[in-house]
């Protein structure tokens, strides 16, 4: 990839963000704001224009309410796309071919495994690496966990994933004042088509964070069997399932909850990890690790970034030519198993009887 002299001399490289929402406003722009010495934020893109202008006001950029021009900007070397999933696969595309440098697409970055091999074509016909944003793959505490753990993976035969959060409201209104926000519509929760798109929901909005951790316990992923799927409300999910040998259960409940719990398990005959997410909004650093083994416990954490900030480091190695790219076939499968749980847990709907029952308890 050819660099321009001003970015090999150590000039902060120019982001552009496509969608100003409560994402860009209370995750991004914070993480952005402690790292300007290597990211400058240059060009918002919002189809409201009060919220594009209003947003990009509080970071000195430039604003406007089309892809094309943020595109056409030469101060934009990185684009990060967080509008709404229908638009990702396109603008992944876009971005590449406009040859940018990086490109940050929040998750989830395709909605079918066809899409997401035509993106990864387009990523290596143009050279511009991607980046999904499963924030917990660039957590200091995972990867610290990662480089420590030794045999864990080809021990381990249980999973858990539970997630305990407030609504994301509360976080966003603490991180920063946000314009713009679309209020949530109400829904009939008896209805079997919302309590599907609720539960498909619940696993490529949420349970996606941690189903790339998952996946590196789970090397026969491809037979991923979901055995039971229930909804909590007012918003939240029961999953439980098996892949291979290994037992995997997913959890999550967002309701008044005051002290949010987000805690990822890997346990093994002989060995187990334990990590302590820090909730996204709080830009509370990174998570803490635990690995217990022959009666000792390895504390690894806390560090001083969490994993959107980590994100953000990667795409800046990535754009000055110093970093790795997570592989295609790494963001396709992540995204294929992602699915093929989502689609198992609608299906439980669609077979009523007994699953269905679960359901709508």
């Amino acid at each position: 990839m050819n660099l321009s002299s001003q970015h090999q001399s150590g000039t902060p490289l120019g982001v552009g963000i496509l969608g100003a929402g409560p994402v860009t406003q209370a995750i991004h722009l914070p993480s952005l704001a402690r790292l300007t010495d290597i990211l400058q934020v240059r060009h918002i893109m919002d189809v409201d224009p009060a919220v594009a202008e209003s947003v990009a006001g509080r970071v000195g950029a430039r604003f406007s309410t089309s892809m094309e021009e943020l595109l056409a900007d030469p101060d934009v070397d990185i684009v990060a796309i967080c509008s709404p999933h229908q638009f990702h696969a396109a603008q992944v595309i876009a971005s590449c071919r406009a040859g940018k440098k990086a490109v940050l697409c929040e998750k989830p970055f395709a909605m079918s495994g066809e899409e997401a091999a035509g993106i990864s074509a387009v990523s290596a016909e143009t050279g511009v690496p991607i980046i999904v944003g499963a924030m917990h793959t660039f957590d200091p505490g995972w990867l610290a966990a990662e480089a420590a753990w030794e045999d864990l993976p080809e021990q381990v035969h249980t999973i858990r994933s539970s997630i305990i959060l407030p609504p994301n409201p509360r976080f966003e209104d603490f991180a920063t004042e946000i314009v713009g926000r679309v209020p949530m519509p109400e829904r009939d929760t008896t209805d079997p088509g919302v309590i599907k798109a609720m539960l498909q929901g619940g696993v490529m909005g949420l349970a996606i964070h941690d189903l790339p951790l998952v996946r590196r316990f789970t090397p026969d992923f491809a037979s991923v069997e979901v055995l039971h799927a229930e909804l909590t409300f007012p918003f939240g999910y029961i999953i439980s399932l098996r892949a291979g040998a290994v037992t995997i259960e997913l959890r999550a409940a967002m309701n008044n909850t005051w002290e949010p719990d987000w805690v990822f398990e890997a346990i093994g005959n002989d060995a187990a990890l334990r990590i302590d997410f820090t909730p996204s909004y709080v830009h509370a650093g990174s998570a803490t690790a635990h690995i217990r083994k022959a009666g000792q416990t390895l504390v690894l954490g806390p560090y001083g970034h969490n994993g959107y900030e980590g994100e953000w480091r990667k795409l800046a190695e990535l754009a000055r030519g110093t970093g790795q790219p997570p592989s295609a076939e790494t963001l396709i499968q992540d995204l294929e198993f992602a699915l093929s749980i989502a689609d198992a847990a609608v299906g439980l709907v669609d077979a009523g009887t007994s699953a269905g029952e679960e359901i709508n308890a």
